[in-house]
C-alpha cells in the first residue's frame, strides 16, 4: 500500500488585512498590482499562454494570494520549484495547472500524481521514479521535458537521445502524458548575448527531433521575465514570468518597471521606535562606521538582516521619511538600524517609514536597495522574513 506524506511547507506569516496593533513593521502585498501585471504580460505575449510562477513563497510576496491574484489576472498556469510548495497550492484550493520541476530521489510523487501536478523531468532518473510512481498509482503522470539548451544547470543535456528512447515507450504504454518541453536562457535579462539566439535555435532542434520521432512536444515554453519582455521571438506556446508578475524589472539597465507597464506589488514599512537627539561626533552602530557631522536626531528602525534587510547595505540602503529619502546611518544590525534624521526633524516615535516600495510614487525600490547592496532585485524581495507580517492590499 501507498501512503500518501504531506511535508508540511516552510513557515508563512499570516496573511492580514491591517497591520497588527503595536507591529513595528510589516510587509504590504497589493494583490491589484499582481493582477494588473499579470494582465499586460499577457498583453505582450499575444496569443501564448502564460504561467505564473509563484516559486519562493511568490518570491516572498505569499504564495497562496500572489497565485490567486495571478489567476485573476489571467494566468492559465502556475509554476513552483519545489514539490512541497505544489502541494501547498492544492492544499490551499487552487486547482489550476501546476508544473513543479524540483523534487529528490525520495520524494512522493505519488502524492503529485494523485494531485494533478505537472512535473519536470530533467534526467533518466526523473523519468524512472515518475515512471514507477504512476504505474503505483495506477494513473498516468503528466510531465514536462526539460532540455538543457546551454545554461548548464537543470534539464537533459548530453543524454537527450537517450532520454527519448526511454520517454516513447513510457508513452506508449500509458504511465506518462507529455505535457510540454522547455528550457531555461542562461542571458535572458541581456537580449543581444549571442547565447540567447543559439539557445533558441537549440530548442527548436529539440522540438523538431521530438516531431521527427513521434514524440509529442506539448506546450513549449522557454521565455522567462526578461524574454517575455523583450523577446517576442522566444515566445514559442507559452511564458514563464516570475518577477515582472510582482512589478520588478529584469531588465534593470533596459528599463524600470513603468517603462513596461508594470507596478511593485511590495511595500516594507515600519515605524521608529526610538527618537533622539545626537551631538556632533556621536559615532552610530556598531563599529561606528557613522559619525554625526553636526548636531542632528537618531531614528531607529525596527528590522534588521534577521529580517531581510541586507547587512551589505550598511551605510547605503535608503529609506523614506515624510518627504525625504535618506540613508542607513553606519551598520545594519540584526533587529534594526539607525537613520540620520536631520537636526530638524519635527516627528516623532510611530511614525512610520517605508524601506522599499514604489518608484512612481518616489519611493524607494528593491532596485534600489540591491545597488546598495550589491546584489539583484530578486534577492531583495525574496529575503524578507517571516518575522515581518504580510498585510493584502488591493483588490485582484
Amino acid at each position: 500500500m501507498t501512503t500518501e506524506s504531506h511535508h508540511p511547507g516552510p513557515q508563512r506569516p499570516a496573511l492580514l488585512t491591517q497591520p497588527p496593533r503595536g507591529a513595528s513593521a510589516w510587509v504590504e502585498i497589493d494583490v491589484a498590482a499582481i493582477a494588473t501585471n499579470v494582465r499586460e504580460l499577457r498583453r505582450r505575449s499575444s496569443s501564448a499562454q502564460l504561467m505564473a510562477v509563484v516559486k519562493a513563497d511568490a518570491y516572498g510576496h505569499g504564495v497562496d494570494v500572489a497565485a490567486r491574484a495571478a489567476l485573476a489576472g489571467g494566468a492559465q498556469w502556475l509554476g513552483v520549484a519545489q514539490l512541497s510548495e505544489a502541494i501547498e497550492l492544492r492544499d490551499s484550493g487552487i486547482d489550476a495547472p501546476l508544473l513543479s520541476w524540483i523534487y529528490p530521489p525520495e520524494a512522493d510523487l505519488a502524492t503529485a500524481i494523485r494531485r494533478d501536478i505537472t512535473l519536470g523531468i530533467g534526467a533518466r532518473a526523473h523519468l524512472a521514479s515518475v515512471a514507477r510512481a504512476a504505474r503505483a498509482v495506477g494513473r498516468a503522470a503528466t510531465v514536462h521535458l526539460k532540455v538543457d539548451t546551454g545554461l548548464g544547470r537543470g534539464g537533459v543535456l548530453e543524454d537527450l537521445d537517450a532520454v527519448l528512447d526511454d520517454l516513447a515507450p513510457l508513452l506508449a504504454e500509458g504511465a506518462l502524458t507529455m505535457g510540454g518541453t522547455w528550457s531555461h536562457f542562461a542571458f535572458a535579462d541581456a537580449p543581444d548575448h549571442p547565447t540567447v539566439r543559439a539557445q533558441q535555435e537549440r530548442f527548436g532542434e529539440v522540438l523538431r527531433l521530438m516531431e521527427a520521432r513521434g514524440i509529442p512536444t506539448g506546450v513549449a515554453h522557454l521565455a522567462n521575465s526578461a524574454a517575455t519582455l523583450t523577446n517576442p521571438s522566444a515566445h514559442f506556446d507559452m511564458v514563464r514570468p516570475g518577477l515582472a508578475i510582482y512589478g520588478l524589472s529584469p531588465v534593470p539597465d533596459l528599463g524600470r518597471p513603468e517603462d513596461f507597464g508594470l507596478r511593485e506589488a511590495m511595500r516594507v514599512r515600519a515605524r521608529l521606535t526610538t527618537v533622539k537627539r545626537a551631538r556632533a561626533g556621536q559615532g552610530v552602530s556598531y563599529a561606528h562606521q557613522y559619525v554625526t557631522d553636526r548636531d542632528t536626531v537618531l531614528g531607529i528602525v525596527p528590522v534588521g538582516y534577521a529580517d531581510g534587510v541586507p547587512r551589505s547595505a550598511s551605510s547605503a540602503g535608503p529609506v523614506r521619511v515624510g518627504e525625504r529619502t535618506l540613508t542607513v546611518a553606519g551598520r545594519v544590525c540584526m533587529d534594526q538600524f539607525v537613520v540620520d534624521l536631520g537636526p530638524d526633524f519635527d516627528g516623532a516615535e510611530g511614525d512610520v517609514v517605508t524601506l522599499l516600495g514604489v518608484g512612481v510614487a518616489g519611493e524607494p525600490t528593491a532596485q534600489d536597495w540591491a545597488v546598495a547592496a550589491g546584489t539583484i532585485n530578486y534577492e531583495i524581495v525574496t529575503r524578507m522574513g517571516p518575522r515581518l507580517p504580510r498585510v493584502v492590499v488591493g483588490e485582484a
